[in-house]
């Protein structure tokens, strides 16, 4: 009982009279010596027993203020009975403190009496409080004038970042939300390149700026907290909420105007191969037919003899099989057109124009086909002194005719191909088509056999001159033998064709192939990172200090995975820059690449801001690390869905602190009460279940 009165005596008179900033008593007593002691090596005072055992905080504390009365640098932290002597010694000889300790007690103690240092150290305190005065008033008025100074940097910051940003994206969205062009490849190809140049020059920076918008907005809330000063408002439409919708509104119409440049690119190149399929086919179809019409109306028929005749009416109903095979021509010429149309090409009035004009022949065709038919029926009687061969040739030279002009338009006709399978298809057609090859070539010998049967025939019997031409169709056997020898040449032309397009399609599978693998590592390690990162924000295991390591190891990492991403982006724009849109082999889009690199970078940034946020807040209050673990364990304990904001348990807190003193009241109550929960190193009473005091 007399040692507890002499302890109460020591407290109430030489302890608890202690005040440094916002700390008294013990804690700030604790905090005078943490920052007297804080420049000297080998010194690290976290409590009032263990910290002093080696007595180079009590040199620290003298030489701080006479450093005239001990040699610090000469001390070693081997050997703690010299440095205790030392400062004992000292002390009493030049700073009229009485040694109250014993050297070789401490050094033989496992753990020194904290009261005892405690006391002890209070006497230095007082000697050296009158020091102190001056420079604590001079300090307190720079670190008000530094933080108003800092703060008010900040708020400008922040004014100046989200005017810029918002201006730019103010400026920025019209551009995205603008959805007209002129209907031209080269023009959509311009807003392409555009976009892609938004992308990767003009957007980052913003992205960048954005993210050091909201990390200057959380230190000066926090800052403007601890100093006890009015909440930061910015000036209207410039909240961190603004900025936000600002920038997802951004993005949606960034996204928007992706996707419509990609489909109006793939428009204009259908629209491009059609037009050019449509002015072959038409180009092809108008040769055939000019001066077809003209022959119908023709009255040659008359006056000619009766072989003549029945001639013109074998010659007449070969053309009719002619014209029938190229009903199928005009056919696909007007569907091709009608496709352009609907996909509003540019210059659908002349292919209108020209679709029409074809049509129109096409129907006079028909009417003069049907006219001339019923005026060689009228001289039928002809027809059976036909020459059988002549006949026999026209009937065999117009299909064979007509298959190679189909095969000559076949391989003429141009392809576009968007994946390796299609032009694979179309090569093993081709192949198909050669293997006919030599079935075609004994077709045409045993046509062109005919002919020379014929002339032979001829020859023979001395025929009139008029009996060389075959009245029964405008097809020659050289002709047979041109349209054959260019179907020899075309073939190699469309092989060489074809293994192009499909070197061209290999080159553009290895891009995806490429593309996909580092996109699936890099998005799979993206995945992983925010599932630690989340991991280590939650837990907050070890110091504030070493959370704060760790999560810049974190954002090392992601700076070191830079360069894949730069490689990603390659061969995204190789991509892009051979018009290779799909990929099969990845689970992750170039989008998702860049969000999710940006977004793990904005968590890591804002992560690292709130801790060091914390970290001013502890130093600030001048909390010790054991006491920022147990106001973290409790505030887990207590918020195991994470419902409980920060800023609500701060407040929380200030209360406690204000209804501290009603702890020993409540105390002498306890066994009235439930039975009480205690935390490590702290108070907590839990009255009847619902009310709290945490001092």
């Amino acid at each position: 009982m007399t040692l507890g009165m002499i302890w109460t005596i020591i407290l109430r008179f030489a302890i608890q009279d202690i005040s440094v900033e916002e700390s008294s008593a013990k804690e700030g007593l604790l905090l005078w010596c943490q920052r007297k002691t804080a420049p000297y090596k080998n010194v690290n005072v976290q409590n009032f027993h263990m910290s002093w055992k080696d007595g180079l905080a009590f040199c620290a504390l003298i030489h701080r203020h006479r450093p005239d009365l001990i040699d610090y640098d000469k001390l070693r932290k081997d050997d703690p009975l010299t440095n205790l002597q030392t400062a004992f010694e000292v002390a009493e000889k030049h700073l009229d403190i009485p040694q109250m300790l014993d050297a070789q007690d401490i050094c033989d103690m496992a753990k020194p009496d904290e009261r005892s240092i405690m006391t002890y150290v209070a006497a230095f305190y007082h000697a050296f409080s009158g020091n102190d005065k001056a420079e604590t008033a001079a300090n307190r008025i720079l670190k008000v004038l530094g933080v108003n100074q800092d703060n008010e940097r900040l708020m400008d910051e922040y004014e100046r970042l989200a005017s810029d940003l918002l201006e730019w994206i103010a400026r920025m969205r019209p551009w995205l939300e603008d959805r007209t062009t002129d209907n031209t490849m080269e023009g959509v190809q311009k807003k392409l390149d555009d976009f892609r140049d938004y992308r990767r020059y003009q957007k980052p920076p913003k992205t960048d700026d954005k993210g050091k918008l909201e990390s200057a907005y959380n230190t000066l809330q926090t800052k403007l907290r601890l100093s006890n000063r009015p909440a930061f408002m910015p000036s209207e439409g410039k909240l961190v909420s603004d900025i936000s919708n600002a920038w997802k509104g951004l993005e949606g119409a960034e996204k928007g105007y992706e996707e419509w440049l990609i489909s109006e690119m793939r428009r204009l190149e259908r629209l491009d191969h059609l037009a050019k399929k449509f002015y072959h086919k038409a180009g092809i179809h108008e040769a055939w037919a000019k001066g077809k019409n003209e022959m119908l109306l023709s009255d040659d028929y008359k006056g000619c003899t009766l072989m003549e005749l029945k001639a013109l009416m074998k010659k007449h109903e070969a053309f009719e099989s002619d014209l029938a095979a190229h009903q199928d021509r005009v056919e696909q010429i007007a569907t091709i057109a009608t496709e352009l149309n609907q996909l509003n090409y540019h210059d659908s009035n002349v292919v209108n124009a020209r679709c029409e004009a074809i049509c129109d022949h096409w129907d006079v065709l028909g009417t003069s086909t049907h006219a001339r038919l019923s005026a060689l029926e009228n001289m039928e009687q002809i027809l059976e002194s036909l020459e059988q061969q002549h006949l026999e040739f026209a009937k065999r030279a117009a299909p064979f005719n007509n298959w190679m002009e189909g095969a000559m338009e076949d391989l003429e006709d141009m392809f576009i191909v968007h994946t390796i399978e299609e032009i694979r298809n179309l090569i093993e057609s081709h192949e198909k088509f050669k293997s006919t090859m030599p079935q075609a070539q004994k077709e045409k010998e045993s046509i062109l056999a005919i002919d020379e049967n014929i002339k032979k025939i001829q020859r023979q019997y001395s025929l009139k001159p008029a009996t060389t031409v075959n009245i029964y169709t405008s097809i020659t056997p050289e002709e047979l033998d041109q349209k054959w020898n260019k179907i020899q040449d075309m073939g190699p032309v469309r092989d060489r064709l074809l293994q192009q397009e499909f070197a061209k399609q290999q080159t553009h599978e290895r891009l995806r192939l490429q593309f996909g693998t580092l996109a699936n590592e890099l998005g799979d390690w993206f995945t992983a990172a925010n599932v630690d990162l989340t991991k280590v924000a939650l837990e907050m295991k070890g110091s504030l200090e070493q959370v704060h390591e760790e999560l810049l190891g974190f954002r090392r990492m992601v700076e070191e995975r830079q360069p894949k991403v730069d490689e990603l982006e390659g061969y995204h724009q190789a991509c892009q820059g051979e018009l290779v849109f799909g990929n099969d082999h990845s689970k992750y889009t170039m989008e998702h690449i860049r969000v999710g690199f940006e977004q793990l970078k904005a968590t890591i940034a804002t992560t690292i801001n709130e801790v060091e946020n914390q970290i001013l807040m502890r130093d600030a209050k001048g909390l010790t690390q054991d006491q920022m673990n147990e106001f973290r364990s409790s505030f887990n304990h207590f918020d195991r869905v994470r419902s409980v904001k920060f800023e609500a348990v701060l407040n929380l807190l200030k209360i406690c602190e204000l209804l501290g003193g009603l702890f020993v009241v409540l105390h002498r109550w306890r066994k009235k009460l439930n039975q009480p929960y205690f935390l490590p190193s702290s108070e907590l009473v839990v009255c009847s279940g619902s009310v709290y005091f945490l001092t």
